[in-house]
């Protein structure tokens, strides 16, 4: 034990003198590392006698305890000085001219989901999310829409392996099928999301977004349909008066099937939407089919409801002025200083639904 006094005293010592951090550190190796003076010294408790054990394991814990306090100690003076002598030496000059900085803005993608997804809050509609990458099943077949039906044509479905079995899906209906999978009736959601077709000019992308609607329960019928839209579309373009036509269509998934015109016109080259004597084609919709039903799991005798499909982008177009659905993805920030939206200071439209 005397010999380890005698370590203690010499590092002490050296403690006391000039130190940087890196020396300190060094010593605190030398102490207490692996291989350590004072980590082999509580090595030896093993040999010392029984008598002797107690006494030996206190002198050496008191040892280290002061010299780890030192060490402690010392760093904390090291540091304050660095700190003290940065604080003499620089000095920021408070009169220099800010740095220039940019603004970021809200992309009106971003904005249109925000706005459709709080007016749909509103009537008790939930946003649920899916994957953009999906199986064959989810996207097709679950919506009765099998290998030989001539809809898949019309989809120019991107697919990521040759059995067909994984693709980008081609609309977000797939995530109606995976929340009525994993949950029972009623359903009353929207499905906002990024979609996927092998087609582009002013008005196509190959990347594009659009939003679901699926309301099941008992009872649902068209009438609750076209109400559900037409409030939609009035707080969407903010108007009060709206003229609306259903016309007969098809899609594999709902029956029977509807496209939905709007009234509109042009006024002082501004499309002018809710009256007037032209008409707008504007979204898709229909009665939930009762085979995706069953496919799901929903008993189609005892629930029923109905679907739509609106592109996301489209409506930004009309509703901001936007004339080429490409300069959405063309990440250019003179068109989004132009047509994004400051976070402060967004359209009367948006509710602020955080999503």
């Amino acid at each position: 034990m005397s010999d380890i006094k005698k370590i203690k005293d010499e590092y002490l010592n050296k403690l006391d003198k000039d130190q940087n951090i890196e020396s300190i550190n060094q010593i605190k190796t030398e102490l207490f590392g692996k291989n350590g003076i004072v980590s082999n010294e509580f090595k030896k408790l093993g040999s010392v006698s029984q008598e002797e054990r107690k006494k030996f394991a206190s002198d050496l814990n008191f040892i280290k305890e002061e010299l780890q306090n030192k060490i402690t100690s010392k760093i904390e003076e090291i540091e304050t000085k660095e700190i003290n002598l940065k604080l003499e030496n620089e000095k920021v000059d408070v009169t220099l001219p800010e740095r220039d900085f940019k603004q970021g803005k809200i992309h009106p993608v971003s904005q249109v989901i925000d706005e459709i997804s709080s007016i749909f809050s509103e009537i008790g509609f939930s946003v649920e999310e899916g994957p953009d990458v999906e199986n064959e099943y989810n996207n097709f077949t679950a919506l009765n829409t099998p290998d030989n039906h001539p809809a898949r044509d019309m989809h120019d479905t991107f697919y990521l392996d040759e059995k067909k079995e994984l693709l980008l899906r081609t609309h977000t209906s797939p995530v109606q099928v995976r929340t009525m999978l994993k949950g029972k009736p009623p359903f009353k959601i929207i499905a906002p999301g990024r979609t996927y077709r092998s087609d582009s000019d002013q008005t196509h992308a190959p990347m594009f977004h659009q939003v679901e609607g699926l309301h099941i329960d008992k009872d649902i019928n068209m009438g609750h349909l076209k109400g559900c839209l037409n409030y939609f579309i009035k707080e969407f373009f903010e108007v009060d008066k709206l003229k609306m036509r259903f016309r007969p269509s098809h899609f594999p998934f709902t029956e029977p099937s509807a496209e939905v015109d709007i009234g509109y016109e042009i006024k002082d080259g501004k499309i002018i939407i809710g009256e007037g004597d032209k008409w707008l084609e504007i979204l898709g919709c229909g009665m939930v089919h009762p085979n995706v039903l069953k496919n799901v799991n929903v008993d189609p005798s005892k629930f029923q409801g109905y679907a739509f499909g609106i592109g996301i982008d489209r409506l930004g177009m009309l509703k901001y002025g936007i004339n080429d659905l490409r300069a959405f993805f063309e990440t250019d920030y003179r068109w989004l200083s132009h047509f994004g939206f400051d976070p402060l200071d967004v359209p009367s439209s948006y509710r602020g639904l955080s999503r």
